[in-house]
């Protein structure tokens, strides 16, 4: 019998990412409100339905009124200009929206999306599910294990994403999963506003970790005065930098403010279960002037469509790729699908 697979979404990168790629298109309900990254959004969501047949679904969103990152750590993203207005009224109604049509979404108090798909992703495991977590964030590839994949959004859109497991993930970045927070505490996420250690990219935090395993051994070997350790496997700069003073601190002001919680409270799995329905879908969809219905086939357990209606703006057919591993039951690769990377 095959293992149910949970959908989870980060909405608010997704957002951006539909908003972005659709700025300026005018897209307007007939109130005047700007649709694009709502409906872009929904597109990311059916499409993902299409291709990976999950059993449930839950989309997460950040908390508009507080974080718990920014108490602890003041810099936390403060170096964000404030959003456009247009992309900021799609964020706010976007949970209103999805709830609207059926889906389950979930906004934690003080926390974050990133948060959801971690509680999502730990949640499903202790009820022997599989879960593919969606975003544009790396921040996720720290969550990925056997059980648990990352379909990753890039420049480009759904066409460009890869869906990174656990055996995908050194190809991608040179680390294992449970490395994968140390890797980017060394690198800095400047998208956050959390600096890492001067002269360590991506691939000087890899060759680190690689030599020692964790940070937290290669300072071990610098405490035992074995530099020449540390040298040996980023050079005599890096090195130097990784002992510098105020370097630990930062370090490790990093790795907690990227650690995601995986203790929310979260929806019954059996409540986030698929199919939805049509009509109720439709209905939320249409009163923000968003016309879709077809390509809505895999959240509705519909069949795939032949071909879209004339009336409606279609999303593309799907460009598959290799599915790995675990995700290999739910579809077989063809020849001269994409490779995964």
């Amino acid at each position: 019998m095959p293992v149910p697979l949970l959908l989870v979404l980060d909405g608010n990168s997704l957002l951006h990412r539909a908003y972005h790629a659709g700025a300026g298109d005018g897209f307007l309900d007939a109130d005047g409100r700007p649709v694009w990254a709502l409906r872009g959004l929904v597109g990311f969501i059916a499409r993902a339905a299409a291709y990976l047949r999950p059993d449930a679904l839950v989309v997460g969103f950040d908390c508009p009124n507080d974080s718990a990152r920014r108490n602890d750590y003041g810099g936390y993203k403060a170096h964000r200009p404030p959003k456009a207005a247009d992309l900021a009224e799609q964020i706010a109604a976007a949970p209103e929206l999805l709830t609207a049509a059926g889906v389950r979404t979930v906004v934690p108090p003080a926390y974050e999306a990133d948060d959801v798909l971690a509680s999502s992703a730990a949640h499903a495991r202790r009820h022997g599910w599989r879960s593919v977590l969606m975003t544009s964030d790396r921040d996720a590839f720290a969550l990925i294990d056997e059980s648990t994949s990352v379909l990753r959004v890039r420049n480009g859109g759904f066409d460009e994403a890869v869906l990174v497991d656990a055996a995908g993930l050194p190809e991608l970045c040179g680390v294992e999963p449970w490395q994968y927070r140390d890797f980017a505490a060394l690198r800095g996420d400047p998208s956050d506003n959390l600096p890492g250690v001067r002269g360590f990219g991506s691939a000087t935090a890899a060759r680190l970790l690689a030599a020692f395993g964790s940070v937290d051994s290669a300072w071990a070997a610098l405490d035992a005065g074995e530099l020449h350790l540390v040298r040996e496997a980023v050079g005599d700069k890096a090195a130097a930098q990784l002992a510098a003073d105020g370097v630990r601190e930062a370090v490790e002001r990093n790795r907690r403010l990227m650690r995601m919680r995986t203790d929310l409270d979260l929806p019954e799995l059996d409540a986030l279960r698929l199919p939805l329905s049509m009509a109720v879908f439709r209905r939320a969809l249409r009163e923000r002037g968003i016309n879709l219905g077809p390509s809505l086939w895999a959240l509705t357990g519909g069949v795939p469509p032949q071909r879209e209606p004339l009336d409606e703006d279609p999303i593309p057919q799907l460009r598959p790729w290799v599915i790995r591993r675990g995700m290999s039951g739910r579809r077989d690769p063809t020849p001269g699908q994409m490779s995964l990377f």
